[in-house]
């Protein structure tokens, strides 16, 4: 092949990846958008044109109006604090969330979300009551014992959109090994021929303590294809013992456990995989990218975790 014809296929390859991400996550053909959940409006005193420690200075005159209604109207992200966000930030109020909060709200103005959509991003990521307890028991996880952060996924392995998060997800515990933990739920859907048997290959292997390389070997065995006798090779690969993977496999217990990730996830309202909360928060593959807003979102966790920390020392 000409350099010129590696260059092209590089470039392709590239591209493909990006359209992945911008699609965002496979959907069963049952499944269908949801209408976000109406957005309430709260009265609020008129913000100051800027803001302390909040650089708005990118925004054009006409984003800087619509962000000044958005930090004036939107409450502040603490429970305790019944205020907008601008009054939180001008008067210093003991929210550490807040200028955070504002800064968000810059970069979906100057993204050119519209107001529905810059309020429901907002809303996922910092309004109190987004948060959802999520039982994690007997998922097998990689990354911090006792994390500051908590990734939780649902995937399934014939997924394109599944297999190209799974790097990005593990490198974000490669990157903060002390404070994230990465967990992973199981969400085969009907859509894919073998799905649930990769699924439960995966469960099996775990039993044995491989859960992660075999994790990897299936992801990356999505365009050989994931029938049966490709999921023993990989098992065979990855130094199973056949006897006891295949008992597994085939066992009721396994069937339970992937029943299990899918019933929770469908509690949650799953409308396509992957699906990713953060802290409990939901990172909404239509509202937020993988690549430009997963790790900022990781590391103001871990920052506001940090402050938290530190004033309770106080």
């Amino acid at each position: 092949m000409t350099p010129r014809g590696s260059r092209g296929l590089a470039r392709l390859a590239f591209a493909s990846v990006a359209l992945l991400l911008a699609a965002g996550a496979c959907r069963s053909p049952a499944d269908s958008p949801k209408e976000p959940p109406p957005v309430e409006e709260t009265a609020a005193p008129a913000p100051a044109a800027n803001l302390p420690g909040v650089d708005s200075s990118s925004l054009t005159p006409r984003e800087a109006t619509k962000w000044r209604e958005y930090v004036g109207e939107l409450l502040a992200p603490c429970p305790d604090q019944p205020v907008s966000i601008a009054q939180c930030v001008s008067e210093s109020r003991a929210c550490g969330a807040c200028v955070p909060a504002a800064k968000f709200l810059v970069d979906r103005v100057r993204r050119g979300d519209a107001r529905a959509q810059a309020e429901a991003a907002y809303r996922a990521r910092f309004a109190p009551e987004s948060v959802k307890s999520i039982d994690v028991t007997g998922s097998p996880t990689m990354g911090a014992e006792k994390p500051a952060v908590r990734v939780v996924e649902w995937a399934d392995f014939e997924c394109p959109f599944c297999g190209v998060a799974a790097p990005i997800l593990k490198g974000l515990v490669e990157k903060y090994p002390e404070q994230v933990q990465l967990v992973f739920k199981h969400y085969p859907l009907s859509a894919h021929q073998h799905a649930e048997n990769a699924a439960r290959a995966a469960v099996a292997a775990q039993k044995q303590g491989k859960f992660w390389p075999m994790q990897k070997a299936l992801f990356e065995a999505q365009k050989s294809g994931l029938d049966e006798p490709n999921i023993m090779k990989l098992a065979r690969d990855a130094g199973l013992d056949m006897k006891g993977f295949e008992a597994d496999i085939a066992s009721e217990a396994t069937a339970d456990s992937v029943a299990r990730d899918r019933k929770q996830a469908d509690e949650l309202g799953l409308e396509g995989t992957p699906m990713i909360y953060i802290n409990g928060r939901h990172f909404s593959l239509e509202h937020f990218d993988l690549r430009q807003d997963l790790e900022p979102w990781v590391a103001l966790e871990i920052e506001l975790g940090a402050g938290a920390a530190g004033a309770k020392k106080n």
